[in-house]
């Protein structure tokens, strides 16, 4: 019995190693504003960020020097109001994780610039592919449930080792 647990076991940990890299493969981050980064748009392209983000579809990375950002509600980034933000980061590399379906909005905390374009929308679309159940929960579950039946099948190798 516990010869047979053995080879299971191995034949599970390599199925495990080696389709753990396709999760983390299905992440990217994409740099806000592509190679320009996170600057003041010019007068004539108020849209950049705009056009930007309905360009792509995420881990959203702001690259920028002596600026911040900030995420915010529908209101605030209409209004450019940088005094009730979700989220601030001045860290010239901010990374924010879209993590549910929906609209996020970021602006930009240095004063002046909001209002001279330096904003932006991005909506995460659900993913039509997934079950329907999937869609409403986080995308985490299937790699959470994979390791829980992982757990119970070592625990019940290693108890068979013991009785």
């Amino acid at each position: 019995m516990a010869s047979s647990c053995s080879t299971s076991l191995l034949v599970l940990l390599f199925a495990v190693f080696f389709t753990l890299p396709r999760f983390s493969v299905a992440s990217n981050e994409f740099q806000v504003g592509g190679s320009k980064g996170w600057v003041v748009p010019s007068a004539n392209d108020t849209n950049f960020y705009i056009d930007w983000a309905s360009n792509n579809r995420f881990h959203v990375v702001f690259k920028y020097k002596k600026d911040s950002v900030m995420e915010v509600g529908g209101a605030d980034y209409t209004s450019c109001n940088t005094t009730h933000p979700t989220l601030f980061s001045n860290s010239g590399n901010s990374v924010f994780k879209l993590d549910h379906s929906g609209t996020f909005y970021f602006i930009s905390g240095a004063s002046g610039h909001c209002e001279r374009g330096q904003k932006t929308i991005v909506r995460v679309m659900v993913d039509e592919s997934l079950p329907e159940h999937a869609k409403s929960s986080s995308y985490h579950v299937p790699i959470e449930v994979s390791q829980m039946i992982f757990f119970q099948f070592v625990l019940t190798c290693v108890a068979s080792y013991v009785i």
